[in-house]
């Protein structure tokens, strides 16, 4: 099993759970109140924090190299698959600068990290990351992707890049292409065909004839019910 696969697996359990947010988009909705991406949520949102919202996405947090670095790093982590995109595709580095100046006890430790790379590339190899091949980015990487076979002297490295993963895969399961790789759908109206005959049988039940076309006229489910004063369902 690859890491994606794992991650797919890890943010499967994490839906069900209920742990990341999305929403129903029936066609007959009257407002879309979803996750807006480029400006901030609209549901539920006071006015102070759509203002916020704006501030902290007309600010800009990464360098240009930094910025570049990150592209690199998150493609590393959710790479494009036979059947998905890969995390700039899902506008994971779009994510992850946002996050930064959102939550910015992040901020240190990202750019302390980005310029480990740099420093650590350039006493092994005479050379900043970005100049590095892709052969031997791996191979910095394989030394600090996994926490248990790191040497200590890593540690610092390792946490770093175990904070970008934890980013990386929030990103990505969070977007259209994460949830389209999940296959997940979320909630979606459905049409209710009533109490199958067999279990109304065996409690002992059965539908009035007369009710039956007004149960499940299928064409206008969302119409309210109409009601009589003596409590019989008129229309």
């Amino acid at each position: 099993m690859n890491r994606r696969d794992n991650l797919k697996l890890l943010f499967a359990g994490s839906l069900a759970s209920g742990f990341l947010l999305t929403n129903c988009k029936p066609k007959d909705k009257a407002a879309d109140m979803s996750p807006q991406i480029s400006g901030g949520t609209m549901g539920g949102r006071i006015e102070a924090e759509n203002i916020r919202d704006q501030k902290l996405l007309s600010e800009t947090f990464f360098t240009e190299e930094e910025r570049k670095k990150l592209d690199v790093l998150v493609n590393i982590i959710m790479p494009a698959g036979e059947d998905s995109g890969s995390a700039t595709d899902a506008g994971v580095p779009d994510f992850i600068e946002f996050m930064m100046k959102d939550y910015t006890a992040y901020q240190t430790p990202m750019r302390g990290g980005l310029m480990w790379l740099d420093h650590y590339s350039d006493d092994n190899y005479g050379k900043k990351f970005l100049e590095l091949s892709e052969t031997e980015r791996m191979e910095i990487i394989d030394l600090i992707a996994w926490p248990e076979k790191a040497k200590p002297e890593m540690e610092g490295g390792v946490k770093f890049f175990n904070m970008l993963r934890n980013l990386t895969s929030t990103g990505y399961f969070t977007s259209e292409i994460g949830f389209n790789y999940l296959g997940y759908v979320g909630n979606r109206p459905n049409v209710w065909d009533g109490v199958p005959e067999e279990v109304m049988k065996k409690h002992g039940f059965a539908y009035e004839e007369k009710y039956i076309p007004l149960y499940l006229k299928h064409e206008e489910r969302a119409t309210v019910a109409v009601w009589d004063d003596e409590g019989n369902l008129i229309g």
